[in-house]
């Protein structure tokens, strides 16, 4: 992966919403269609995830149907970077990750966007989908592959 690339990915507590959006493009999980949609990553112990608010999400369910994904980088360096996502279901370990995440949300950088505090983590460990992004070998390094 080059440099630009590792930098785009490479997003703080301190990044501002432009630095952490991307877009994904999916499988759509009855249609069989490319699905393309504009959301935030976020990192977590040096690893890469995609959740949202607590809800049913569409690109979700696509994921779990059609692990193989795109993850669109836009801001910083501009990539199509192909990626596997790898639904985070264990209790203890969605706690693990979730919990760099609310605190990243609650940053005061993002309170333009959200409202804050955020919600309690129980909410969002309940209900909010959470996805470890894996990077193909040729496109990344570092992390579980």
């Amino acid at each position: 992966m080059n440099e630009q690339i590792e930098r785009a990915l490479a997003i703080t507590p301190e990044s501002s919403a432009s630095e952490r959006t991307i877009d994904i493009t999916t499988i759509g999980a009855k249609t069989g269609r490319a699905r393309r949609i504009e959301i935030w990553f976020y990192r977590a112990d040096g690893e890469i995830y995609l959740t949202t608010q607590p809800a049913a999400r569409d690109w979700y369910a696509n994921l779990i149907a059609n692990p193989d994904f795109t993850f669109h980088l836009k801001y910083g360096a501009r990539a199509d970077l192909a990626a596997r996502a790898e639904p985070v279901l264990d209790p203890a370990e969605r706690r693990r990750v979730f919990t760099p995440i609310i605190a990243d949300l609650n940053h005061p950088r993002h309170s333009g966007y959200l409202a804050q505090p955020v919600e309690s983590i129980e909410r969002w460990m309940r209900g909010s989908p959470l996805v470890h992004v894996l990077f193909e070998a040729s496109t990344a390094r570092g992390g579980r592959q």
